[in-house]
């Protein structure tokens, strides 16, 4: 393509697209660039139609790390590996955005590929890289029904105003309790993806007619674009074959209504298989080249429409339900016995088992990316094994379909999960779908809630969530509230709403037509909201509130802050101290560079004895503390006693009994436990201790200190034999560390002798 540019304005920022510059063999190819962010989008359509069944669009986002000046943290590997769960995100952000407008006659295979360049830390490259691919799709020869726009919106509220900001900077996002993403064509919203801090519906329906307001000035740049340079699109042939539709809606009618009332309590699509193999057959007989894809095609269309006629004509669901019945909802907690938190969330045939595990901080999940390093404290992972469908299939592999639902969910409990101030525990969901029928994704996030309820979570507010279905017919449509499966494959939406009874948390819409109308999505959000309060009714029934402690199973953590500067005490030389610690008490210690400690542990009493350790090693000591303590070195003068393993005071003689001690090895052994007190902290740090009470610490303290060498002892008065005064030793320097005596002999007096007597 030859080399072209184009700027769109939205909100103060441009966009710069570029063509013809690099990528030259691709179907199209488009730079984009906001800020310092660059991405590229290339777009390329196979040249032989496929042979599968289902229309083969694949979108890829690759994250690499020179983007953000970044050389990969590994020490064994550089290169970057399979994309992140981010990169997964944005790319069924951008595939569920486009999909739709595909034609269904397109046959030949379409890969779009996203490669971030540049990152500059405050322009997020994923809305950028929605705008590209529409623009590299509208000016290329693919078939295609866009241009789309993709803005993002943030809600900002702060001293009773509001404001709604578009693509807001990563630093505005920080302040932000809405992140709403809207692609949308000719004011029809094809894709919406939000996450949010308890909103009301108004405002989220405010921020999606803004959001689409900003499309439309994308969608009318990019048309100017496909004016001034943009290829010829390719013919296609359209597949209408009336023939094979008559025969099945008058062959199989039986057949379908009755896949149909089966379709109920279980997914259809391998019962559908089965019909078309049938037609295959029949057909096959009457003519070898009869076209298995084109057999299907009909009877998906003569399905589909035979449900549509049921619901929009008739006003009935194929399970008798009303369009805004929920199913039967049924919930356990506790089921599982050695688990933190476990729950059991029915709702008709679809069932999920949630777990929640609790950990300490060091469980975090680092993510590595081209902007940093981040940190995950609250973590859900979704698992869709095929027995939940009755079906056999490959274990073990993730597939994004199971990324997607999981992020979702957890998206939906991050707005209630408490800050780590509050519930210093990083936290592990697993949601383990045990029956498909409709709307997995949801009941994870009712079970999530149980689970964590179950585990002694204080979650700020209990969260559930339902999917709402759509069918449309001619000029006419209808709403339906949790739709089943059989709802889903047959209709033109899955709208799924999360959200506490104050607000919404999150927010994911795909459609298979050609957008929702305002209308449509404001009804939506309405059924939604008054779902979703009927779900958390039927919750509160079983666990109306958080347990007021976690599981016996759980680790005990509690968190202290400490003087970052007294780190390295706790830590010690080469981690001896820490690592004492632990091998003492049992406990596990995380330190942080702030100087966040976190200690946890399964026995309480070992987190504590961990916790008195640390603040006697960090805090400042007080004259009269009194502590158990151990022996460790005897010097003429006195003896080294470790109060807590890794700080220790000084016993001087006079300190050590009412009566004069002319050697301390006759008071103490090593290794032997005495009860001391502190007595004095020095300017230095150093630690006086005296192992004398009552009348005999009274007459201590009033004693004159003594200087024999050490600086520090006393006199002991009428108490024993009177110690006189006396100078230092001469040329005799002893510093006292806490942990050594060190002697430099003549160092002051005169120069190093290399010959001494």
């Amino acid at each position: 393509m030859k080399k072209s540019s184009k700027e769109l304005q939205i909100n103060g920022a441009t966009i710069k697209l570029e063509t013809g510059v690099l990528a030259g063999q691709a179907t199209a190819a488009v730079t984009a660039r906001m800020g310092d962010t660059m991405i590229i989008a290339t777009v390329v359509m196979s040249k032989n139609d496929t042979s599968l069944n289902y229309f083969p669009l694949s979108v890829e986002y690759i994250e690499r790390l020179y983007a953000g000046g970044r050389i990969k943290g590994s020490r064994w590997v550089k290169r970057e590996g399979r994309p992140s769960d981010e990169a997964i995100l944005t790319a069924r952000l951008i595939d569920r955005s486009i999909r739709p407008l595909f034609p269904k006659e397109l046959k030949k295979d379409i890969q779009v590929v996203i490669t971030v360049l540049s990152v500059d830390g405050q322009n997020p490259p994923d809305i950028l890289a929605a705008v590209a691919v529409s623009a590299a799709l509208s000016i290329s020869k693919i078939p295609w029904g866009g241009p789309i726009g993709t803005t993002r919106i943030g809600f900002v509220s702060k001293d009773g105003e509001e404001a709604l900001i578009a693509n807001p900077t990563t630093s505005e996002e920080e302040f932000t309790e809405l992140d709403l993403v809207v692609s949308s064509k000719n004011n029809k919203s094809v894709m919406i993806e939000a996450g949010a801090k308890q909103v009301n519906e108004e405002i989220v329906k405010k921020a999606i007619k803004k959001a689409k307001s900003y499309n439309e000035e994308i969608i009318k740049g990019i048309n100017e674009w496909v004016e001034e340079i943009g290829d010829k699109k390719i013919d296609l042939i359209k597949n209408e074959d009336d023939a094979l539709v008559m025969l099945v809606e008058k062959s199989y009618k039986d057949k379908i209504s009755d896949l149909i009332k089966a379709g109920v309590t279980h997914e259809v699509g391998g019962d559908l298989g089965l019909i078309v193999d049938s037609v295959y057959e029949l057909e096959n007989k009457k003519d070898e080249k009869a076209d298995k894809k084109k057999i299907a095609d009909a009877v998906d269309y003569v399905f589909k429409k035979t449900v549509r006629e049921l619901i929009v004509n008739d006003g009935t669901r194929p399970d008798g339900r009303k369009l805004d019945e929920i199913r039967p909802i049924s919930a356990q907690v506790g089921v599982l016995p050695r688990t933190h938190g476990s729950a059991i969330f029915s709702r008709g045939e679809t069932q999920s088992l949630t777990v929640a595990t609790l950990g300490p901080s060091s469980m975090e999940q680092i993510i590595e990316g081209p902007e940093g390093e981040v940190t995950k404290r609250y973590m859900h992972h979704y698992s869709f094994p095929p027995y939940s469908v009755g079906e056999t299939g490959r274990i073990g592999f993730i597939n994004r379909r199971e990324i997607g639902h999981g992020a979702l969910a957890e998206r939906a409990l991050e707005a209630v999960i408490p800050s780590s101030a509050e519930f210093p525990y990083a936290i592990r969901v697993v949601s383990e779908i045990m029956s498909s029928n409709g709307s997995t994704s949801q009941a994870a996030v009712c079970g999530s809630t149980l689970s964590l309820m179950d585990a002694g979570v204080p979650l700020t507010a209990p969260v559930a969530g339902i999917a709402i279905g759509l069918m449309e017919l001619n000029d006419k449509y209808t709403l339906l509230t949790d739709i089943i499966g059989l709802e889903d494959f047959s209709g033109d939406m899955d709208f799924k709403v999360a959200g506490t009874e104050k607000g919404i948390t999150a927010i994911q819409l795909d459609v298979k037509n050609d957008g929702l109308t305002d209308q449509i999505t404001d009804e939506t959000l309405d059924l939604a909201r008054k779902a979703r309060l009927e779900v958390l009714e039927g919750m509160a029934e079983v666990m109306p509130k958080s347990r007021e402690d976690v599981s016996k199973y759980a680790p005990k953590i509690k968190t202290i802050k400490i003087n970052p500067e007294r780190i390295g005490e706790v830590i010690g030389s080469g981690g001896k101290t820490i690592r004492n610690i632990s091998a003492t008490t049992g406990a596990t210690v995380d330190v942080s560079e702030d100087g966040t400690v976190s200690i946890s542990g399964v026995d309480e009493g070992a987190v504590e004895k961990a916790e008195n350790w640390i603040d006697l090693l960090t805090r400042e000591l007080q004259k009269g503390e009194v502590f158990d303590g151990v022996v460790k070195r005897i010097v003429t003068f006195g003896a080294f006693v470790e109060i807590v393993p890794g700080k220790e005071g000084l016993v001087h003689v006079s300190e050590m009994s009412g009566e004069y001690v002319k050697d301390p090895n006759e008071v103490v052994k090593l290794g032997q436990e005495v009860k001391v007190r502190v007595k004095e902290v020095d300017d230095r740090g150093r630690i006086n201790l005296s192992m004398l009470f009552g009348i005999d610490a009274q007459k201590s303290e009033q004693a004159q200190p003594q200087a024999d060498g050490s600086g520090q002892g006393a006199s002991r008065g009428a108490s024993g034999p009177q110690q006189t005064e006396r100078p230092a030793r001469r040329g005799i320097r002893r510093d006292f560390d806490n942990k050594n005596e060190r002697r430099h002999p003549f160092d002051d007096q005169r120069p190093p002798n290399k010959s001494r007597r």
